[in-house]
């Protein structure tokens, strides 16, 4: 059933004859209704927002079915791959401990468990554990569990915590008391993971969600051993398209209140210790004004894009911020580096930063306080360095302000993500921790690139590459590409040890850094959306015809994988492109787009009408209409196309891919596999358990080198599953 013949010279869609039926979704009709017209959508029908419809269910477990049919064949390599990946993380691994206020907090795993243990010391690293939560523990009895934030009160005493057992990130908040070691029966249902305790020890912030839309609406204050309907309306939203959080400045002065869309941000804050919590507008918001704040000394530093695309970080004395001519710039606006993030320490900040398609960190000394304007412009910024052509800095866990040690994060393509603490005193970097991989993994045999392929309007479009040291760069190796390209999210070039099993297959990894991102800065971002849309879209088919091109991979070897936004990414390119790619993985994939953004009562509709456009507007509802991947489904061959959802998932509702399988079935002419994969107990990030979360990717790799004929004339038994010669210029990396 899964036996696929490979050949480098075979057609622009090797597959098999699908010889088992498929399930056939009933067409019932349906008009999608706008001012601008009517659409006929006859798989509507499977949108059921109680996930309890008898018919919708039967046809959901009739996919699971008929995918497991159709693995059948591979399923020895699936498990392999499973157990190959699995093999190589460390059974008792630990986060390297970070200090806060008198204790060091730090997650653990012990062998053979799936979920993470939250402990401390007090003092030292010497001192007995004290075991904040033991994830195993409460997530007994349910499939799916996962703690979403943990919020230690200022004295240390409590403990806040917002848990999902359902996997649709409607959270339920928790306390324990750390003196007695007792959970609190009263829990919170229904909010967001933003939790902030005031500096009273007693009374705790956090949101409420609707639950319709699931949109974080009203901010709630809770008091310890208060009855929860006692719970008093701190702040109430209501303009649905922004979002709405809460936290705390780092020096825990003060408390703020967020709210941020697309393109607009506004900012309140409050005394932490203040018993009536009287906010106060930081800057009215404003249209096309995005900025973020923290409190240093008597200042605040601002993030802001006024007047400055790519970010500025500016500095204003407290009680004088709502005039903006008392601003005063401390790290200028650069066109060619877009500030991402930043971090305030007492004598310096540290920037996470965008330049030239990699994410770094840029470290900017300040004189001791007071901060005044001269001091600002004569301390030097520097950044820190790299030895790899592509790779990514992230500031790691720095909560505490007087040190003039930064901790931070690298990793690589070739390099797991390590740990260092780097000293502004001696300009040295300490190697705390690297994510151990078990096996006899050496990134010295592989490889990475980082190159710029040119789009069909003449931009360069990054890509960050990676092959095992033995890869020849003959036009015969199959070749992964990724990408994402929305939201102004960038695509990071970080290690995966799950990769390894595709790269000692032969396999060449790419990420496509597409416009939509902000790998390139905030224009970058700007080509990438709204109208600019479809640029995602041929940058991405541009990449890969670059790479082929240029002997990177086989033309008929090439799969794509895309999730979420990068599933719309891979549901427009299988409606345009489908010569170009012999396999396409669609994760939990946004491809109903047009029906979707017509209706405000699906979750984050509102909130993103600046991202994709509000089809109220004709120009948007066009445009929309022209690439939604549901919509422009055709009759002609599709790749083989493996499609994976959650039931529960809140941010890409289940039937939007259920409808596109079903309507796809129905229309393309090819005989190649179309498979639906639909998780019944997780949501938008599949599986919780830290080992079952690889149970898909296992699955997609087998998919793919099943795609490959990976099991064809190689097996001598059935118990050995062997690598085919052509596939593999490494040894597999399986070790179990």
């Amino acid at each position: 059933m899964f036996k696929y013949p490979f050949s480098p010279n075979a057609g622009s869609n090797p597959g098999p004859s699908v010889t088992a039926a498929p399930p056939i979704a009933a067409q019932k009709p349906y008009a999608v209704v706008c001012r601008h017209g009517e659409r006929s959508d006859p798989y509507y029908w499977l949108r059921d927002d109680e996930r309890k419809n008898d018919a919708v269910l039967a046809y959901l477990a009739a996919e699971n079915a008929y995918q497991a049919q159709q693995f059948a064949d591979i399923k020895k390599l699936e498990n392999q791959l499973f157990d190959e990946i699995t093999a190589r993380l460390k059974q008792d691994d630990a986060s390297v401990p970070y200090r806060r206020n008198g204790y060091w907090y730090y997650t653990r795993f012990s062998a053979g468990k799936e979920y993470p243990i939250h402990a401390r010391r007090r003092g030292t690293l010497d001192a007995p554990e004290q075991i904040l939560l033991d994830a195993n523990e409460l997530a007994q009895g349910h499939e799916f569990y996962q703690i979403a934030t943990l919020s230690i009160s200022p004295d240390a005493n409590w403990l806040a915590f917002c848990e999902d057992t359902v996997g649709r990130r409607q959270y339920r908040l928790r306390f324990k008391n750390l003196t007695t070691g007792a959970i609190q029966r009263d829990c919170i249902n229904d909010v967001e993971a933003d939790i902030v305790w005031a500096n009273d020890n007693q009374r705790v912030l956090y949101i409420e969600k609707d639950p319709e839309t699931l949109l974080g609406l009203t901010v709630k204050q809770h008091v310890l051993g208060q009855d929860l309907s006692l719970d008093t309306i701190i702040f109430q939203q209501t303009d649905t398209s922004f979002y709405t959080g809460v936290s705390k400045s780092k020096d825990e002065r003060f408390i703020f209140l967020t709210m941020e869309n697309t393109l607009s941000s506004e900012w309140r804050y409050a005394d932490a210790g203040d018993s009536q919590f009287n906010f106060k507008v930081f800057q009215t918001g404003e249209r096309d004004h995005e900025y973020q704040i923290e409190a240093l000394h008597d200042q605040f530093i601002i993030r802001t894009n006024w007047q400055a695309k790519n970010f500025r970080l500016m500095t204003v004395r407290a009680g004088l911020e709502s005039d903006r001519n008392q601003w005063h710039d401390l790290v200028a606006h650069r066109h060619d580096i877009f500030i991402e993030d930043f971090e305030v320490f007492n004598t310096f900040l540290a920037l996470s930063v965008r330049s030239g398609g990699l994410k770094k960190i840029s470290v900017k000394p300040l004189n001791v306080p007071p901060i005044n304007a001269q001091s600002l412009k004569n301390a030097a910024e520097f950044f820190i360095a790299s030895d790899e052509a592509a790779y990514s800095m992230s500031l790691s866990t720095n909560p505490e302000m007087n040190t003039e040690v930064l901790r931070y994060s690298y990793s690589s393509l070739t390099t797991p993500t390590t740990i260092y603490d780097y000293s502004l005193q001696s300009g040295k970097k300490k190697l705390l921790k690297r994510d151990p991989v078990i096996g006899n993994f050496d990134p010295a045999d592989y490889r990475t690139e980082f190159l710029f392929a040119p789009a069909r309007d003449a931009q360069l479009i990054p890509v960050s590459i990676v092959y095992h040291k033995d890869f020849v760069r003959d036009a015969s190796a199959p070749m992964l590409q990724y990408a994402y390209g929305s939201y102004g999210l960038s695509m990071d070039p970080i290690f995966s040890s799950a990769r390894l099993s595709l790269l000692d297959r032969g396999f060449v990894f790419a990420i496509a850094h597409v416009r939509g991102g902000q790998e390139m800065g905030r224009e970058w971002y700007d080509q990438g959306r709204l109208l600019n849309k479809k640029n995602t879209f041929t940058d991405f088919i541009d990449v890969t015809r670059y790479l082929v091109a240029n002997r990177y991979a086989a033309k008929t070897l090439v799969f794509a994988m895309g999730g979420s936004a990068g599933g719309l990414l891979m549901g427009v390119i299988a409606n345009t492109s489908p010569q170009d790619y012999c396999g396409i993985v669609a994760q939990v994939p946004f491809v109903d787009v047009l029906t979707t953004m017509l209706d405000e009562s699906i979750p984050l509709t509102t909130n993103e009408y600046d991202e994709w456009g509000n089809p109220a507007d004709r120009k948007y509802y066009d445009y929309l209409l022209s690439y939604s991947p549901y919509d422009n489904v055709r009759a002609q061959q599709y790749p083989a196309i493996l499609v994976t959802t959650g039931l529960w998932d809140s941010q890409v509702q289940y039937y939007e891919p259920a409808k596109w399988v079903a309507k796809l079935r129905a229309t393309k002419t090819d005989q190649n596999l179309l498979i639906l994969h639909t998780d019944m107990e997780a949501g938008h990030g599949g599986k919780s358990g830290r080992f079952q979360r690889y149970r898909i990717i296992a699955k997609e790799y087998a998919f793919m080198l099943g795609l490959l004929g990976a099991l064809t004339d190689h097996a001598t038994s059935p118990d050995d599953v062997r690598l085919p010669k052509r596939l593999a210029n490494a040894p597999s990396t399986a070790r179990s």
